[in-house]
This record gives C-alpha cells, sequence and structure tokens, in this order.
C-alpha cells in the first residue's frame, strides 16, 4: 500500500514534531523523567530527537554520525513512516512493535533507555498520525 501525503520540508517537520510532543497531554503526564536522545532513521531523512524532562528540547535534522549522540534508534524505510503518518494507520503500521515484527523497522542501541520511556516513544510515534511524515 501507498499512501500519498503532503510532505513537510524536514526542518517544519521537526518544528512541527518538537510542538506536538510538547503540548501532548500524555506525554506531559508520563514524561517527567522521559529523558533521553534517539534517532528516527528514515531513509531519505534522519533525526535525532533530545528529550529532558518529557519535552522535546532539540531536533538534529539529518546530522553526521558523530554530531549528536543518542542512546538508540529506530529505523525503517519512508514507506514505512509515511504509512505510520496517516490519521488511520493499516495493520502492522500502527506501532513500533508491529512494524518490527512484519515491516522493514528495526530497534538498535541502548534497548533497556526504550524499554524505560516506552510509553512516551510510542505516543509520540502516533503523534505523526498528526504532523505527518517527513518523508
Amino acid at each position: 500500500m501507498t499512501v500519498t501525503t503532503n510532505t513537510p520540508t524536514p526542518v517544519a517537520w521537526a518544528e512541527s514534531f518538537a510542538e506536538a510532543t510538547n503540548q501532548d497531554p500524555e506525554i506531559q503526564a508520563h514524561g517527567k523523567y522521559f529523558t533521553c536522545s534517539y534517532l528516527l532513521d528514515m531513509t531519505d531523512h534522519s533525526f535525532i530527537v533530545q528529550m529532558i524532562g518529557g519535552k522535546v528540547v532539540d531536533v538534529a535534522v539529518d546530522p553526521g554520525p558523530l554530531d549528536v549522540p543518542y542512546q538508540f534508534a529506530i529505523r525503517a524505510g519512508a514507506e514505512t513512516w509515511r504509512n505510520f503518518g496517516v490519521p488511520t494507520p493499516a495493520p502492522m503500521y500502527h506501532g513500533i512493535w508491529a512494524a518490527s515484527f512484519q515491516r522493514d523497522m528495526t530497534l538498535e542501541g541502548d534497548l533497556l533507555v526504550l524499554m524505560q520511556n516506552l510509553r512516551c516513544v510510542t505516543r509520540q510515534i502516533e503523534l505523526l498520525r498528526v504532523v505527518g511524515a517527513p518523508v
């Protein structure tokens, strides 16, 4: 299934994603200790999301391999991310576990940090349904 959406520029998307996260009541309720940095690798673009206390403090757009450290990475092809970024995702595009078992998504790095922040990261991925995907 191919999804057609209006693709925002990577910088505009990063700003929208940060704003949506910082204003999301669920993340703010659960995210007191949500402090980490992680990579979203979308093939065409990559983003390192830096979180402190449930707030996005920076989203690095297309950083070099040593520019910004991160604890874990969520990697998938552009089509997978596009399918995440629709209001009602198709089966297996509704969450990172389904996509990692049935699609091309991989989870890498310090997965303990991912698991410690799983609800908030999951909610951020759900916010793609609102802000779309930049690929």
